[in-house]
């Protein structure tokens, strides 16, 4: 069996794009052009490689395929940059990146990145527990993520620790302090999406087993707002919680209550110059912006805001 190197391109189209017309106007070809090469792929492969839905995506086998067709475009267009030196041709770099790590320290990625000439980022916001899949699926060539098992073809290595404490507007603080500490049972919480289950995890050290009222924020700067505003409590990274601290907007809850989430860097193990080049800069800027826990001095953003300030248990 040998593959057409267009029924691949094509098919990498479809789950780029999401549907057959779009991955045609990519392609400069027609819808049914698409179709046809799809057909002739799925018969020479003896199965189905992608679900007709809105939008598509790849099947298992057609995942393998995905993958494959992600390589040999990275590998091509690094190849036609070296021969082309015109200062027009750009390698698609697609990587997925947690929502809290963007609005930390991967801005400076972004940041040195900006200066590249030869490259088109493509970024995905996951959480950083789920973003392993997309590498699986060959949708993206690297992964912040908190996975240390590498993906079959991928290479790993450790970024940083981010720390999360857990904290509350003092009038929410207040409506549900009961003693010395609070009734966490009642209290609502603020949760980033489905798969965020970092408040979950304190509730469960507490022994918490029922289900408190849950808001879903799911934005960055929206969810620290949310916490602000005093509609839930939530957990947020030291760096983000510190000068809240400072300003009396929000209280810490728990002295020793908070989650660690480890972070590693996954990128497919391909002789890429440009993913080289963007792997050297994520592991230099996470090591120097990154959030790291207590190592003998206060984590980052902890420190001035907890001196003197009050901890409700």
């Amino acid at each position: 069996m040998r593959l057409q190197p267009e029924h691949l391109a094509t098919l990498l189209a479809i789950i780029d794009t999401g549907t057959f017309d779009a991955a045609a106007r990519r392609l400069h070809v027609t819808p049914s052009a698409v179709s046809q090469r799809v057909k002739a792929l799925e018969a020479e492969v003896g199965q189905v490689v992608v679900v007709r839905s809105t939008p598509c995506r790849a099947t298992s086998a057609g995942e393998a395929l995905v993958r494959l067709a992600r390589q040999q475009g990275l590998l091509e267009s690094e190849a036609l940059a070296g021969l082309v030196a015109d200062g027009r041709s750009r390698v698609d770099l697609p990587i997925v990146v947690n929502a809290d790590s963007m609005s930390t320290w991967f801005g400076a990625v972004l940041t040195e990145a900006a200066a590249w000439d030869d490259v088109v980022l493509r970024l995905r916001v996951e959480d950083q527990d789920h973003s392993a899949r997309l590498l699986r699926s060959g949708e993206v060539l690297g992964a912040v993520t908190s996975d240390p098992t590498p993906v079959q073809g991928c290479s790993t290595e450790p970024l940083v620790t981010m720390r999360y404490l857990p904290a509350a507007a003092p009038p929410l603080v207040d409506r549900y302090r009961v003693g010395r500490g609070i009734d966490w049972a009642a209290m609502p919480l603020v949760r980033f999406n489905d798969k965020d289950d970092i408040q979950q995890r304190i509730l469960d050290r507490r022994g918490v087993d029922v289900a408190p009222p849950t808001h879903e924020v799911p934005d960055g700067g929206g969810f620290v707002t949310a916490v602000r505003s005093g509609l839930g409590w939530g957990a947020l990274l030291t760096t983000q919680l510190g000068p809240l601290l400072d300003a009396g907007e929000l209280v810490r809850l728990g002295s020793r209550d908070h989650v660690d989430v480890q972070l590693y860097w996954q990128r497919w193990r391909l002789p890429s110059a440009h993913l080289d080049r963007l792997s050297d800069t994520v592991r230099r800027e996470s090591a120097r912006g990154g959030i790291h826990p207590d190592g003998g001095s206060h984590p980052q953003g902890v420190s001035r805001g907890d001196q003197g300030r009050s901890i409700v248990e």
